[in-house]
Order: C-alpha cells, then structure tokens, then sequence
C-alpha cells in the first residue's frame, strides 16, 4: 500500500535551498515516527511531495500509519493509493472503476490523469475514456468539469497507475524542527495547551516551563497534559518539561504589592523567570496563551507592561481568539477531559484589579519585593526530558473531603488574606486556623498529632491540591472541609 503526501503550500513557495531542507525534515520526521510503527515502512522524498509505503504483508498497521501522518506538521493532505502496472485504457477503467464506483452513486464528476515519462497517450485521451465508461457503466449524474461532486484521480508514472482511493487532511503548517525552539509557559490550562500545540505545528520545537504553585499533585495534572500533547504532535523532537516552584514568590506579591497590581506583577516575575531558563537553554522566544481582553491581565496597557519585564519575544498565538474557539481546539487536539480535570490555578486573584497599568507605577510596587526569593526559586528549577514523563506518573490519590467539623478537627483556612478579610469563615464553636497556602508549609510543623486539619478554599480546588502535597510530606492527618 502507498501514501503520496502532498505538502503544506507554503513549502512549495519557498526558495530552493529552503524548500529542500523543509521536505527532508518532513522525511526525517516521518521516518522517526513511523518506525516506531514498524521497521519496514518506507519514507521516500522528491521534490514536490513524500512517498510512504507500506508493504503488503502488514497491511494490518494501516490505521496506525494514517494516525501518525494526520498529526504530523507539514503535511497538507495525504493520498491512499493503489498501484497497478499500466495495461490498456480499459484495464485502467476497470480499476477506476472498482475504486469509484459506489463514491459515484447519484453524483457528478471528472476524471483527472497526471502523467510524467513518456508514452504514446495524452492525459486527457486516459481521463476521455474513463471518463465514458464510468458515465456508461455507473449510477453517476453525469460529468461535470467545472464543478464536480468527486474527483476520479488517477497518475501515470512510466508503466506504472496509481488509483487514489481516499485523500486525508493533514495539520498543515511547518515541519517540526524547520524554526527555532520556543519556550512555552504551560499552566495546563485550555490557553496554553492550544498555544503550544500552535507553535509545534508551525515547525517550532515547544519545550515547555510550569511555574508550580499547587505542589505535586498540580504538577502531576500538567506534565500529563504536556506529555499528551508532545506524544500525539510533537514526538520525533526531544524537548523539555521544566518546572519552577512559585508558592513563595506568589506570597511576596500577596503580602507587598497593592491588590490592584498583583495579577500584571505575578505575569512579570513569571517573564524573568522564564527568561533565565530560556536563556540557559539559548531560545529567544516565550509562547503565552493570553487573548486580548480575556481577564484583566490582559487587557493592551496591562500585556505592554508585563513585555517590559523581558527582553525575548513573546509570541502570543492566541491574542484574537475567541475562548470558546480555543475550548473547541482542545477537543480537536483530543485533550479536552485532561485539560478540563486540571484547574486554571492562580495564585494571585487581585481585588479590583487595574486594566490600565502604569509602567512607573509597576516597578514602584516591585521595589517591595524581596528579590532573593525570586532567585531561590530559579535555584530550585528542575527539567525533565518530556518522554520521561510517563516513568514518573504515579495515579493521583484523592484527598478525602468532609462537610462536618468534629470535635478533634480544626479547619485551616487557607486562603490569601485579603480574601479571608473580604469574606470571613463563619463558623461557631469551629477552630480556624488562618494560614495563606503560602505559609502552609512552614505552619504546619506547629500542628498536633491529635488533631486533623481540613484545608478550605472557596471552591475546594487550591485546598485538594496543598492537602495532597502535604500528605506527600508526611502529614497524614490533613484532609479538605467543603461545606454543604
């Protein structure tokens, strides 16, 4: 069996030299991919489209094979075809014939021949009688040149036809590996998870940088969502899962920077973290998923403001789109219930936030900060290669979660402090703990044994997740309180 792979159009137009190294890393990358499928499927390159074939006898990895070429960048379309040595017009009929004949019921058509090497017919004396005796002997509604219902396409090539039995769509876009890598800030979330996905198919090589600030069992949610994305498009380049622990920076905003100012404030600190391990890793480029206007953050003034704080190019493939357009892209990229299960954790929800940040205003607040904290977090990055990913998953155990408070549990409100002030825990003849998530970690080591300690948030998300990461560290008598 044979595939011709049609290239993305852009590629064709490109210079030569371009145009040559863009289609043998299409090979290559084909080549990678597919022998993983099995060895002996063939990737052969020329210059204006890729054969790929797949012997007869192992006919049984068709579907694996097409899997493989719809999810791979570069490809415009791919072709299934059927080869037979050139025999006489009607021998090429009755091929046509077999493979058309039920795709013509009730419809138009044309026939259309490519032809190359030399033989003593035109393409057009093929596509006439095909194209009369498909009129003669199928239930067809005629031809029509202009335009058709389908297609009947067939190649000469020497003594050689080729019969097109189905055309697949493929991502389009540049090969994987043909523009220079990007970091992306990943946060498991609909945004950045479509604008990955966007840079990978535009030929960048996507490494991706998760800025921690739910613990393990967040991480957890995020390097699954990656290693999905990178497994299903990006699988024949190396890339990188790094990940950097926030908890402590985001407690420096919280505690000295006004409400108004933390969410642009948090999105720069996240700028010149990403820009040390861009520049460790020597990329120039950082991949955002902010839309204009989608939350506050990201309104014109707010976005030229966080650029200040880098000097790389922020690419922001995302900037116009509609959000329920990128909700409907994740389903497409078949990530949508893993995505859907990892909640969009901020740290910062800032009370009455600006829209109009003023640059000098920004780093005035930024004088209250304590750079050293900054500084130890980058000194705790860690990276992973990205298909050691799935070595590490381990199954994310449940935290259990209670309504009622007993005697012998105290309820650990860990919410920023403003939003405890804002909406205080009414709770008569309950012990509260005030403690930010922030101070968890350091809090907890004054906690009895006799007790249990029910985490709460407003919507129990930012509690299941520091419950379960303290439970990694051994504190076993932690569970969440939601109430009824």
């Amino acid at each position: 069996m044979k595939f011709i792979v049609k290239l993305f159009p852009e590629i064709t137009i490109k210079s030569r030299p371009v145009r040559k190294r863009f289609i043998q890393r299409l090979q290559n990358n084909l080549q990678i991919m597919l022998r993983r499928v099995d060895d002996d499927i063939r990737v052969s390159l020329f210059w204006d489209k890729l054969e790929v074939v797949l012997p007869e006898e192992k006919l049984q990895f068709r579907d694996q094979v097409c899997s493989v070429m719809s999810k791979t960048s570069g490809i415009q379309a791919f072709i299934e075809v059927e080869e037979f040595e050139l025999g006489s017009f009607h021998e090429a009929f009755e091929h046509a014939q077999k493979a058309y004949q039920e795709r013509l019921v009730g419809k138009t058509f044309k026939v259309r021949v490519k032809r190359s090497g030399k033989h003593e017919f035109k393409s057009i004396d093929l596509e006439r009688y095909i194209g009369g005796g498909l009129l003669e002997h199928c239930d067809t509604q005629g031809v029509d040149v202009r335009n058709p219902d389908q297609y009947v396409d067939l190649e000469v090539k020497d003594q050689k036809l080729f019969v097109f039995n189905k055309i697949y769509k493929g991502l389009g876009g540049y090969p994987l590996g043909t523009q220079e890598a990007v970091l992306s800030l990943i946060s498991g979330g609909f945004d950045s998870v479509v604008s990955s996905y966007m840079t990978m198919r535009r030929g960048s090589k996507t490494h991706f940088l998760f800025f921690n600030l739910g613990g393990k069992a967040h991480q957890m949610g995020v390097e699954q969502v990656a290693l999905h994305l990178w497994q299903q498009y990006g699988s024949c380049a190396r890339v990188k899962f790094i990940s950097v622990p926030f908890s402590e920076v985001v407690g420096d905003i919280l505690q000295n920077v006004h409400h108004s100012f933390m969410g642009v404030v948090l999105k720069r600190q996240m700028m010149r973290a990403a820009e040390k391990v861009a520049d460790f890793m020597k990329i120039d480029a950082l991949v955002t998923g902010e839309s204009i206007a989608q939350v506050s953050s990201q309104t014109l003034p707010n976005l030229a403001v966080i650029d200040r704080a880098t000097t790389k190019v922020i690419i922001r493939p995302l900037i116009t789109t509609d959000k329920q357009e990128i909700v409907d892209q994740t389903k497409a990229l078949g990530c949508f219930d893993l995505v859907a299960s990892i909640p969009e954790y901020c740290g910062v929800i800032s009370d009455r936030p600006t829209t109009r940040a003023k640059l000098e205003k920004v780093e005035s607040e930024e004088l209250n900060l304590d750079v050293e904290i900054l500084e130890r977090a980058l000194e705790q990055v860690k990276s992973v290669k990205i298909d050691d990913i799935v070595k590490n998953l381990t199954a994310q155990s449940e935290i259990e979660t209670l309504s009622k408070v007993s005697d012998m549990q105290k309820i650990v409100d860990i919410r920023a402090p403003h939003e405890q002030a804002k909406k205080p825990l009414n709770m008569p003849g309950c012990d509260i703990i005030l403690a930010p998530f922030y101070e968890l970690e350091s809090l907890m080591v004054q906690w009895s044994d006799e007790f249990e300690y029910l985490l709460y948030c407003d919507r129990g998300i930012m509690s299941q997740l520091h419950a379960q990461s303290l439970q990694e560290k051994g504190a076993l008598n932690v569970k969440v309180y939601r109430p009824e």
